[in-house]
Parts: C-alpha cells; structure tokens; sequence
C-alpha cells in the first residue's frame, strides 16, 4: 500500500475518533447530564490528554513494536502478555505525568483512572493491531502479484532462451545418421528428445515442478548433449541424494548446465565439463563446472543478460534462502549455487 494511502488511513481513524468523542459530549448534553458549559471541557486540552494520548500510545505501541515482534511472527501467547504490560504502562505513565489534576486524586482514584486509560490503551492497541495486518496483507497481496508477473515473464524469457535452433539441429542430425547404424539407439534418443521439447512447452510454465522431473530432464539433456561429440567422457554427472517429493522452480538447474555446453572448450578432454548436485535434508548444493576460452568475448557471454536473469529469479524465488557464486578462474567457469530448506519442499525456508 502506498504510503499517502497509509497517512489518509491514519488521519481518517483519528478524525473519525475525535467525532466520536464530540458525539458522546453531545449525547451527555441531549441526556441532560452535562451543561453545555461541563461539556466543552471535553474540548479543552485537560479532557483532550486523557481522551487522545493513551490511545495514541497505545496504538502505535501495538501497530509499530508488537505487532513486528510478536503477531507477524505468530507468538500469541507472548502478544498477549506484551499488550496487558504495555497497556498498563500507558494507563499509569499518562495517570501520574500527563493529567494535571492528578495531584488531587487519592491513591484508589489514581488506580482507578489509571486501570481506565489502560483499556483505553489496550482498545485502540487492538485497533492499530487490526489496521496494520490489513496494511500488511494489502502489501503482501500486491507484492506477491508483482512477484508473480515478474516471475512470469522472466520464466518465458527463459524458456524461450532455451529452444537453441543449433541444440535441435545437430541433435536431429545425429540421431538421423544413427538410425542407419543403431535404429534401437536413434528411438531412444528420440524419445529423449521429445522428453526435452514436451518439458520446455508444457511443465515449464508450472511455478513448481517435482525435482526429480528437473533431473530427469538434465538426464536427457546430457545425453542428447554426449552423442554430438565422439568423446563422451568430456561431461562427469553426478547426483549424490534422493529427490524424494521435493519441488523446485522449473529449469533452474538445467539454465547452467545448458550455458556449460554452450561456453564449454576443450570438448576432447576429459572432465571438461562437470556437474554435481548433492541433495540433504537442509539443503541443495548445486555446482556446475567448464574450460572455457579465455577470450574476453567468451567471458562477456558468460557474464550476459542470461544471468542476470537466473540471478533475478533466484531472488524473486528464494529470497534470504539461496547462496549463488560464480567465477571465472584460469579457464575454468564455475557455477555453485545452494538452496537452503527447513522443509520438506525447497520453495519454502
């Protein structure tokens, strides 16, 4: 919400409040209980301290220091005990320094005014509770639909990114050339390759996908990948851990391997790509490694829009709950990503 619509609330509330105390003083009058004269007291700053301060305490108490440390993080019982000491705090402090004729009270009419104030206190503390769980849930809503769109478009951007006519095209060449020497071999790999396209146009566009599918499909992207060279032990891939039932954002994972095999060098030496991904309870440590030329061309597409996006992504996604590192060192680029998890899904922390 903006912050002018938050000030409009808040003087609205007190606007709205100080005609209430008008209307009370009116119906005293009307009642015939107080004179016209006793009423406008009501006015006067004496009658406005006790009528405005300790709810203007007791308010911004609540709205500002307990609903922060207490409520949004879902601690009932200590809200409880929290609100009774503030609101008895207000009711005594404004008791004994605020009302000037408190001097000429006895010591059970002091306790008196004091528990009075203090429900006064403690109802607008309530109020100002209400009003800033709205004011929070108003932000939550329009953050989360900002979030959402901003996710959204840059999923499509992604998967867009993905479809690499070269990638399709040397793919469809050599499982054409193998279908006359290994037909079993060509299906297979035909049928990995629909897996791919299946997967990019359909279960991409999900906020959330099994892990195990994203390892599935880095499975066939690799191998797909392996037919295009003779040298099939250039790529290492190894996956310590069991996905279980854990979801993950679609092809964030796969989004660097496929960068690896762009950039990657060296394609007749071993181990000139390596991808490892070890799954525990907590986490998710991913980490992605190729040789790659040292030309400042090669380093400028590493370093590209397609990164910034993955890292705009990870932030939108797993905000406080992801550690990226990347780095570029002696011809070897590396990519270590961890997503923590306290939970049985790596969309929560």
């Amino acid at each position: 919400m903006k912050k002018s619509a938050v000030i409009l609330l808040h003087t609205g509330y007190w606007l709205l409040y100080y005609l209430l105390i008008l209307c009370f003083a009116l119906v005293v009058i009307k009642g015939g209980i107080l004179s016209w004269e006793l009423a406008g007291i009501f006015m006067m700053p004496p009658i406005a301290i006790f009528c405005f301060a300790p709810g203007f305490l007791g308010f911004y108490t609540f709205y500002t220091v307990l609903f922060d440390r207490y409520l949004n993080k879902q601690r009932i019982g200590v809200l409880c005990i929290a609100a009774v000491v503030a609101a008895l705090t207000i009711g005594t402090l404004v008791t004994c320094f605020l009302l000037p004729w408190n001097n000429r009270m006895t010591l059970q009419q002091d306790l008196t005014m004091a528990l009075l104030l203090s429900c006064l206190a403690a109802i607008h503390g309530v109020i100002g509770l209400v009003m800033k769980g709205f004011v929070s849930w108003y932000g939550d809503i329009k953050l989360k639909e900002e979030l959402n769109k901003k996710n959204f478009d840059i999923s499509m951007a992604l998967i867009k990114a993905q479809i690499n006519p070269h990638f399709l095209f040397n793919t469809i060449n050599n499982i054409d050339v193998l279908i006359s020497k290994d037909a079993e071999r060509a299906s297979l790999y035909l049928n990995q390759l629909s897996g791919i396209m299946r997967f990019m146009l359909y279960e991409a566009r999900a906020e959330q996908i099994p892990l195990s599918r994203e390892l599935m499909y880095i499975d066939q992207y690799i191998a797909l990948q392996r037919i295009r060279s003779s040298n099939a032990s250039y790529v290492t891939y190894q996956v310590e851990g069991e996905p279980g039932n854990r979801m993950i954002a679609p092809m964030l994972l796969i989004s660097y391997i496929e960068n690896a095999f762009k950039h990657a060098e060296h394609k007749k030496a071993e181990d000139a790509i390596h991808i490892h991904l070890q799954i525990t309870p907590e986490r998710l440590v991913f980490s992605c490694r190729n040789l790659y030329s040292a030309q400042p061309a090669i380093r400028q597409e590493h370093n590209g829009l397609g990164n910034e996006l993955l890292q705009r992504r990870l932030t939108l996604l797993y905000p406080g709950c992801h550690q990226l590192h990347i780095t570029r060192e002696q011809g070897i680029y590396q990519v270590n990503l961890i997503l923590e998890t306290h939970e049985d899904q790596l969309h929560h922390c």
